[in-house]
């Protein structure tokens, strides 16, 4: 269906344009209608356009219309500042340091509003490595689109038209089925080194081939990843595990030599076994509610990443003597300091990832009034579905997972009835903490 819509786009556009030239895709060729976009893209353009200005859905967008797939979310360029965006969009707010942008707001639906980007010079900030830091150059909508990652992402819908403008046959490439770098490869890497890990995750959401000029340098290109803002980091890789295709992204991840130093600890856990099977099983399941409409969440993915690294510190401690629960914590604190190194995992994100994991040991406790109290902990889903997950990976028994699955489904004399006797060691500590003291207090006279 995909590749009949993408040839009748092309058969109604049969005119070649110019050298720099747009082609002009008229509705009556791609199909798609202004109201096939969200309410709020729509509401953006014509704001903008009463305003005198030009307004174009633009990127990832007009492409997966283009798909037939349901954009995520909708992107506007516009010849209008910041400023004028604000002025024309009562509900909006000017953020960004590397290149300003306007978020505007209706409802629950938020609309990324950018103005034409104009072409980088000898006065564009860079770092060392050639990576911008700061491009507030706007510019006309031609230079804007040469300023694009991918020819995928480089088309324009208007919606006063409705027609598709593509300045560098970003329709075409969509058609036979491959992702191009728009511009010499090697130089827009060092622009922004996040787009190799962009390359990877369009790809394999778009069931895309990387074009052999734009792939060719990402290994070795790699390491300037380590001059990307922590945050930034974050970011792209929450895209790629919540991208409902992120098994095939983190196994083209290693095949392009990105997972080193990108996630200081998915190249050891990829290596181990048992570890590698437990992060597909966990990418696996994300990939499945995400293609179901279903939602992802970043603490729990991030938790599964990293389990086996906890587990390998864990052992260690245990092993020099520490208690087991001190040793737990401990571990969790060590992974998750050296990849706060490189992602900017937020503090709640990771308040949760621990609590994620410091459940685990107390599944192993299915007497007394312990099992109880878990079930009231707050995080206590998220906690399961991860048992789950282990069991399923064959690193725990089975049978602990079945029995808590049980052991929520029944109540009142049933689940009593399912508790396990209270061990000995158990019951000689509760012995000795209600023994009652053998001191003798007074006054003296």
């Amino acid at each position: 269906m995909i590749r009949k819509l993408i040839s009748r786009v092309f058969r109604g556009n049969k005119k070649k344009p110019a050298a720099g030239a747009a082609a002009i895709i008229p509705v009556a060729s791609h199909g798609i209608t202004r109201d096939r976009l969200s309410s709020a893209s729509r509401r953006t353009c014509e704001a903008l356009h009463k305003a005198g200005f030009q307004a174009y859905v633009v990127g990832g967008a007009v492409r997966d219309l283009l798909l037939g797939a349901e954009p995520k979310d909708y992107d506007v360029a516009t010849n209008a500042t910041p400023e004028e965006v604000r002025r024309c969009i009562r509900r909006s707010r000017i953020i960004g340091r590397r290149f300003q942008i306007v978020h505007a707001m209706f409802g629950q639906e938020v609309i990324e509003v950018t103005t034409f980007r104009g072409e980088l010079d000898a006065n564009t900030k860079k770092d060392e490595h050639g990576r911008v830091l700061h491009d507030n150059v706007f510019g006309t909508q031609q230079e804007d689109a040469a300023r694009r990652d991918f020819t995928a992402n480089a088309l324009y819908y208007d919606p006063a038209s409705e027609n598709v403008i593509d300045y560098h046959h970003g329709v075409g490439d969509l058609k036979a089925k491959t992702l191009r770098m728009i511009g010499e490869p090697r130089a827009r890497y060092r622009e922004d080194p996040v787009r190799m890990l962009r390359a990877v995750r369009l790809a394999a959401k778009l069931g895309l081939s990387i074009d052999p000029e734009a792939r060719r340098p990402i290994r070795e290109m790699a390491s300037l990843l380590e001059n990307v803002p922590a945050a930034r980091l974050f970011d792209e890789m929450l895209k790629l595990l919540t991208s409902g295709h992120a098994v095939k992204c983190i196994t083209q991840l290693r095949d392009e030599g990105l997972h080193h130093g990108l996630l200081p600890l998915l190249d050891v856990i990829l290596e181990q076994p048992m570890g590698e099977r437990f992060v597909m099983l966990a990418l696996a399941n994300t990939d499945d509610r995400v293609q179901r409409g279903k939602g992802a969440s970043p603490s729990f993915l991030f938790a599964t990443l990293l389990w086996h690294e906890v587990l390998a510190h864990w052992e260690k401690l245990q092993q020099a003597g520490e208690a087991k629960i001190p040793a737990l914590f401990q571990a969790m604190d060590t992974v998750l300091d050296v990849q706060g190194e490189k992602l900017a995992i937020t503090r709640r994100i990771a308040g949760d990832i621990k609590e994620i994991w410091s459940l685990q040991p107390r599944f192993e406790q299915r007497a007394g009034k312990r099992p109880y109290a878990l079930l009231e902990q707050p995080r206590f889903r998220a906690g399961y579905d991860f048992l789950l997950l282990r069991a399923q990976a064959g690193e725990i028994a089975s049978e602990i997972a079945d029995w808590w699955t049980r052991f929520q489904s029944v109540d009142g004399e049933d689940r009593a009835q399912m508790l396990l006797p209270v061990p000995a060691d158990e019951k000689k500590r509760r012995r000795r903490r209600k023994k009652p003291s053998n001191s003798v207090s007074g006054t003296s006279a």
